[in-house]
C-alpha cells in the first residue's frame, strides 16, 4: 500500500502541472480545468489495476483528459467565460531587459489569445504535440484519429494560430 501511495505520488507530480495546463487551455475556466483534473485522477485510481503493464501512462492520462472534456462540452451548449489567470506559456527569463521582458509578455498574450480563438479541436492537437511534447503518434492515439489524420490537423492547425497571430493587434512598447 505505501508503494502504491509514493508511486502515484510520483506519477502526480510529473503530470498533474501538464494535465492541468492543457485543460486550462482546453477549457478556459480554472474551476473546470480543476474538476476535470481530479475527474482524470479519479479514473486513474479506479482504472489503475486494469492498466497493461506495457501502457504509456503519458498519453492514456491525456486521452483521459481529453474524453472528460469532450463529455463536457457535449453536456454544456455555451462557451465559458475565458479566464487566464495563471497561465503563462514560457517561465520567466529575470535575465531580460525590461523592453524584452515586455515584449515577451506582449508575444505570451497575443500567443495566449489566437491560441483560445483556434477551434478545440485544432487547439488541442497544438497543445498535445507543441507544448505537452507527445510525438505525434501519441497525439493522435489521445485524439482517437490516425497519425496522418492527425498530421493534417496539425497542419491547418499551425495555419491558423498564423493567421491569428498575424491578424492580432500589436501594442507597441
Amino acid at each position: 500500500m505505501e508503494r502504491d501511495l509514493a508511486a502515484f505520488d510520483a506519477i502526480y507530480d510529473a503530470y498533474n502541472p501538464r494535465l492541468f495546463s492543457f485543460l486550462l487551455r482546453m477549457t478556459k475556466n480554472r474551476a473546470i480545468a480543476e474538476d476535470l483534473l481530479e475527474e482524470t485522477w479519479l479514473r486513474l485510481v479506479s482504472a489503475g489495476e486494469a492498466l497493461d503493464a506495457g501502457s504509456r501512462l503519458g498519453p492514456w492520462l491525456f486521452t483521459v483528459a481529453r474524453n472528460l472534456f469532450l463529455s463536457y462540452c457535449r453536456s454544456r451548449a455555451r462557451e465559458q467565460v475565458y479566464t487566464r489567470a495563471l497561465i503563462s506559456l514560457w517561465p520567466d527569463e529575470s535575465s531580460l531587459s525590461p523592453y524584452d521582458a515586455a515584449s515577451q509578455n506582449e508575444f505570451e498574450d497575443r500567443l495566449e489569445a489566437a491560441l483560445a480563438e483556434v477551434p478545440p479541436v485544432f487547439r488541442e492537437v497544438l497543445l498535445l504535440v507543441g507544448f505537452e511534447g507527445l510525438r505525434p503518434a501519441e497525439a493522435a492515439a489521445v485524439c482517437g484519429i490516425t497519425p496522418e489524420a492527425l498530421r493534417q490537423r496539425l497542419s491547418r492547425a499551425r495555419t491558423l494560430l498564423s493567421q491569428r497571430l498575424k491578424d492580432s493587434p500589436k501594442v507597441n512598447v
